[in-house]
């Protein structure tokens, strides 16, 4: 298409593409931070009742006397003995225990602090009977990623990119230094809520305006780029939740350095591509100008006028003048396809991501030590992604990559216990997308919820998630090395001519033929 070849013009890969490139990026580094942030904020500590006023540890000092014991020999979490003198009269024997009348805590809870001194589980009392709190804190927080997803989604599409970034970055700062300082649960789900609704928006807007801002050849790279980066922020997750280990320090540390990303962000260059998508040739004009201007390729970009681009982009003014909206994603067939598989595979990737990756203490051991795991995982994960995407498309790397990870979900179950939107509504179609993502990232820890029932029921369902959703991506058109279609025409053309080619191929193949036939009637 005609814009790939004006940014080729204005300088391609240059100096203003690596510094708002490099920008845009560099707050992804937090994205896992506010993501998994509950692994260590909402992480459970060991506890155990706390005793009555009127008890007192029996002559050998141990809480085996005065609290039931779980079949590991540690004290009940969630039970005591009703009557604390008949308590201190048993051994340890938890046999005799079970005898016992027990009661709930009914004077609160004692939690190990030698690990969490302070987390919302420890402050709140999320525990036992309230536990479902817990997983109701996280499950908010991904409700807000769906809200944003759909609302700020549709609104980049209306106001463009850098205004919207420019929103998100405050919303997030301020609503998690809000949340850092809430008094009660109900306000600190609240602020939650909103950090996801702006988060979400930061992942979706950060892609599409280095995406449009990038020539066609560079677009696996600048993707690449962007996961290796979050992948990077993981690490940083469990560096800063180890130095940081109260869950308010904690908070506020992640949510603080988007106050310096709102203010850098006011330099960030609107996207030329939406621009030109909108009909303001002037704007959009002025912004490849100062583009080429910055790249050092003043002479090109003084060779651009109105006219050269109307002329240049002539197709996309004259098809992309209508107003794109979120029903047009059912109502056209191509973008309806399109939709509905992508929204398969936003469902799968977030539902079974979101289930492993919150449950990090339920690996049994150093929640640290799996946090940079998880982390170390997705460095040649990514690699072998990006060299599978440049070598075979993108098809065969989503395809593969979900049935993977379903099949390793489901063996791990089985082993005993120890961008393809056209411009004008490119972010109306990742919004929605991501849409269905958050609902599996709202669902997936209620899925973990079912552990209760039977063990390995969780991974069970994880793992068919992925496996199934993986055959959509036999329904999507490969988009290795071909341009962003800007129109809904565009991508219909596409799919007409992709249509088209076997036909085609299928006459040529039978035009031999029936010449041989025509040879042997005349014989």
């Amino acid at each position: 298409m005609a814009f790939n070849d004006l940014l080729k013009q204005v300088g391609a890969v240059g100096r203003f593409q690596q510094i708002q490139v490099a920008l845009v990026i560099l707050p992804l580094l937090l994205m896992a931070s506010h993501n998994t942030l509950q692994n260590f904020t909402a992480a459970i500590p060991a506890h155990h009742c706390r005793l009555p006023p009127n008890a007192s540890l029996g002559l050998d000092g141990q809480l085996g006397t005065l609290l039931p014991q779980d079949s590991q020999g540690q004290p009940e979490s969630c039970l005591r003995f009703a009557t604390p003198s008949q308590g201190a009269a048993l051994t340890n024997d938890t046999t005799a225990n079970l005898t016992e009348p027990t009661e709930p805590c009914m004077d609160g809870w004692v939690y190990d602090d030698s690990i969490f001194p302070s987390t919302i589980v420890t402050e709140w009392d999320l525990v036992c009977s309230h536990r479902a709190l817990r997983q109701l804190a996280q499950s908010l927080y991904m409700v807000g990623v769906l809200l944003g997803a759909m609302s700020f989604g549709h609104l980049a599409d209306r106001l463009g990119r850098r205004k919207v970034l420019i929103l998100n970055y405050l919303q997030t700062a301020v609503s998690g230094t809000c949340a850092a300082y809430a008094p009660n649960f109900s306000l600190y789900c609240t602020f939650r809520l909103l950090s996801g609704m702006s988060l979400a928006s930061i992942a979706i807007n950060s892609m599409t305006i280095n995406v449009e801002w990038m020539p066609i050849h560079t677009r696996a790279c600048v993707g690449t780029l962007m996961g290796y980066t979050y992948s990077l922020g993981q690490f940083l997750l469990a560096g800063l939740a180890y130095a940081v280990p109260h869950w308010r320090h904690l908070q506020l540390l992640v949510s603080a350095p988007f106050y310096a990303f709102f203010l850098y962000s006011w330099f960030f260059v609107e996207s030329a591509r939406w621009l030109s998508s909108r009909g303001r040739l002037d704007l959009t004009l002025s912004t490849l100008q100062r583009v080429a201007r910055i790249n050092g390729k003043q002479a090109e970009g003084a060779k651009l006028s109105v006219e050269v681009l109307r002329t240049s982009l002539q197709k996309e003014l004259t098809l992309g003048k209508g107003q794109a909206s979120a029903m047009d994603l059912l109502r056209c067939p191509a973008l309806r396809r399109l939709f509905l598989c992508l929204s398969m595979l936003w469902f799968a990737t977030s539902f079974a991501y979101y289930g492993l990756v919150m449950d990090l203490q339920g690996f049994g051991v150093s929640i640290y030590l799996i946090q940079v795991i998880f982390g170390a995982v997705d460095l040649p994960a990514k690699l072998v992604c990006f060299l599978v995407i440049n070598s075979l498309g993108r098809r065969p790397a989503q395809s593969a990559s979900l049935l993977l990870a379903g099949i390793c979900i489901l063996m791990n179950a089985v082993i005993p216990r120890g961008e393809l939107y056209p411009t004008i509504i490119r972010q109306t179609g990742l919004g929605m997308g991501s849409t269905l993502a958050r609902v599996g990232s709202i669902v997936s820890p209620l899925v973990s919820m079912t552990a209760e029932l039977y063990p390995t029921a969780p991974l069970f369902i994880f793992g068919a998630v992925p496996v199934a959703a993986s055959a959509a991506t036999a329904l999507l058109p490969e988009t290795r090395g071909r341009p962003l279609p800007d129109t809904v025409q565009d991508l219909e053309s596409r799919r007409a001519g992709s249509l088209r080619q076997p036909q085609q191929e299928q006459q040529k193949q039978m035009v031999p033929l029936q010449g041989t036939a025509q040879e042997k009637n005349s014989l």
